[in-house]
């Protein structure tokens, strides 16, 4: 149990209940959501056919963030991560500007993930279902970490599903075609940093995990584990559809998508995936 409440009416203390597959799925549902299924397209119209290497970019500096955010997960295990680090490491102030930082940050994470899903569920009212959608999961996390982790548990078992059946179906499409995927003099160094940038924004949700440093059990052990193979499981997935969605459209035509998944198994002559799709995202 946890213990009692402070005088601020606040528990001085969360359950630590997760253990590290928790932990991962977690990262794993911040991560591999609405992201892959915005993020594609506009990273194809900064970098062309460098696409690809915009993506690695993206995975390198994440993974070293998350290296970072990993050991320092497990010197100071709070709940609270990055303010809690820059307050600690830095001082009081740069805890704060850290912590807004974070907040401000997952804000538009989330506005920009919410109206994804609505653009895909429902266009032409994308705004309506964005604010039902949050208010939906806001509702959900309120009733306690447990809940979440098992919600998430099933969104990561249903967004992988339709992601492995986009890439199954655009691999094995007679409209696949590798030589989509060579690098030309349309990709620039300007093109492929913004691309990294772009996304980047769809790995960013591993931090996630290194907030839950009173939630899980052994945080020293449990969060520097589960934060690199959350980000390796992600970077494998990302990978594969990007190849995917690539070799089917190439750049021009992913560039011009406004939903690139839905459009790359069309493409592919999946119709009947399109809908699913959606359902995914």
């Amino acid at each position: 149990m946890s213990t009692p409440p402070n005088a601020g009416g606040l528990p001085e203390e969360l359950r630590r209940t997760l253990g590290v597959p928790d932990a991962v799925m977690i990262g794993l549902g911040a991560m591999i959501g609405a992201g892959i299924f915005a993020a594609l397209a506009p990273a194809a119209r900064a970098a062309g056919s460098g696409l690809l290497m915009g993506l690695a970019l993206a995975a390198v500096v994440a993974y070293c963030n998350a290296a970072s955010s990993a050991r320092l997960a497990a010197r100071y295990p709070a709940s609270g991560g990055t303010y809690v680090y820059g307050r600690e490491r830095l001082g009081e102030f740069w805890g704060v500007l850290a912590g807004w930082g974070f907040v401000v940050g997952k804000t538009a994470s989330c506005a920009a993930m919410a109206l994804t899903v609505g653009s895909y569920v429902w266009p032409g009212q994308e705004h309506a279902v964005a604010v039902a959608a949050v208010v939906a999961l806001t509702a959900v996390n309120y009733t306690g970490v447990q809940k979440s982790a098992l919600l998430t548990r099933i969104v990561v078992a249903v967004v992988l599903a339709v992601l492995a059946a986009v890439v199954v179906a655009a691999l094995t499409s007679g409209t696949a075609d590798a030589a989509r995927l060579d690098i030309g003099s349309d990709a620039t160094v300007g093109g492929v940093l913004q691309a990294a940038g772009l996304l980047f924004f769809a790995f960013a949700g591993y931090a996630r995990i290194a907030t839950l440093g009173e939630e899980v059990r052994d945080p020293a052990r449990t969060i520097p584990r589960a934060i690199p193979v959350a980000l390796g499981v992600t970077l494998v997935v990302y990978t594969l559809v990007a190849v995917s969605v690539l070799m089917v459209l190439g750049p021009e035509g992913l560039a011009r998508a406004t939903a690139p998944l839905s459009e790359a198994v069309r493409a592919a002559g999946a119709d009947w995936l399109v809908p699913v799709v959606r359902i995914g995202a």
